[in-house]
């Protein structure tokens, strides 16, 4: 039997590009082994957003990179080498991300200190306007602030993944603009195929596709559908997708939230930040990391190829990754200083 005969029947990389633990230091990091699986899976674990400074974020990291090191299932990453590594030890690979600039407290230079601490994905903006952009949930997106772009220089000098999910539309779309690497839309579904004010539009996919980026179809009931969390609605909206970008710039994101009793409960007392469209449902229903596992059979099912049920289960990440952290890398290796 060959090599590439074998090569492929391994299953492929499972990349979960953004989850949710409780957003408290003792919060259960065990939850994270759920994702493994045949064939390795990468998580990307959010550690803070608009409420949280940099304070807030440097302690979750410490507390939980500590046990997260502690736990023989999980294996903290920097690079895609380690991500293989992990693969092959039967480990799920953990990073990190961002939610929101705010936690920089306005200090470029915090890019780079969270970078350190395993953080590789942030977004500009959490759903209304900051001191970076707009988002989804304001009524007039300007777009990037002069710091917004200046934040999205850095984060490509540091070896960083901009991402444009809960960014207003001409924001992800600046986004795009001002990058010189891939951007994604981590957690982010089709606004053609459901009309929620979350969902991304058709143009800001292509714009994305067109920095060799990729959209994440994220799990979360609402954002899918009328409060349907379901395999079948979370595909047909990597169907509409695959159609307009192709399936090497599409992925799976599902979102989940591991306390997510106590999400719910929280959606209901913050309306500042969650208003109806949010809340008109009833309680959020989410896709659990054992739905994901899913995506995989329910893709071959429909006809998908192997190549493009690969990629979007996780290679399409993975090469974003392999691109935008080796350049941070590299920077670092000449000693280059970052990019105002």
């Amino acid at each position: 039997m060959s090599n590439e005969t074998v090569e492929t029947r391994r299953p492929p990389l499972l990349w979960e590009q953004h989850c949710c633990l409780a957003l408290e230091k003792h919060a259960d990091v065990g939850e994270l082994a759920r994702y493994r699986r045949p064939g390795g899976s990468f998580v990307s674990v959010n550690v803070g957003y608009a409420p949280h400074g940099t304070d807030d974020v440097t302690g979750l990291l410490a507390s939980w990179r500590k046990r997260i090191a502690d736990d023989d299932r999980l294996r903290l990453v920097a690079s895609v080498d380690d991500i293989d590594a992990a693969a092959r030890a039967g480990e799920v690979a953990v990073a990190f991300d961002l939610e929101d600039s705010g936690p920089l407290e306005g200090e470029l230079d915090r890019v780079r200190l969270f970078h350190d601490l395993g953080v590789r994905t942030m977004l500009p903006s959490y759903n209304t306007r900051n001191a970076a952009g707009g988002g989804c949930l304001d009524e007039v997106d300007e777009g990037l602030t002069a710091y917004g772009r200046a934040l999205v220089r850095e984060l490509n000098a540091v070896g960083m993944v901009a991402d444009g999910s809960h960014c207003g539309t001409r924001t992800g779309l600046d986004l795009c603009e001002v990058s010189q690497l891939p951007v994604v839309y981590s957690h982010s579904c089709m606004r053609a195929v459901w009309d929620h004010p979350r969902n991304i539009t058709d143009d800001q996919a292509k714009e994305c596709a067109a920095t060799g980026g990729v959209v994440g179809i994220t799990g979360v009931g609402i954002f899918l559908g009328p409060n349907d969390a379901s395999v079948e609605a979370l595909v047909r909206h990597i169907d509409h997708a695959v159609d307009l970008v192709g399936p090497e710039h599409v992925g799976v994101s599902t979102d989940y939230p591991f306390d997510e009793g106590d999400f719910n409960a929280m959606l209901e007392q913050s309306p500042e930040l969650y208003p109806d469209c949010y809340t008109r449902w009833g309680p959020i229903d989410f896709m659990p990391p054992e739905g994901l596992l899913t995506v995989e059979g329910v893709l071959r099912a429909r006809g998908y190829p192997e190549d493009a049920v690969a990629a979007i289960l996780g290679g399409n990440f993975r090469r974003v990754a392999a691109q935008v952290w080796q350049q941070g890398a590299s920077a670092t290796a000449v000693g280059a200083g970052p990019s105002r």
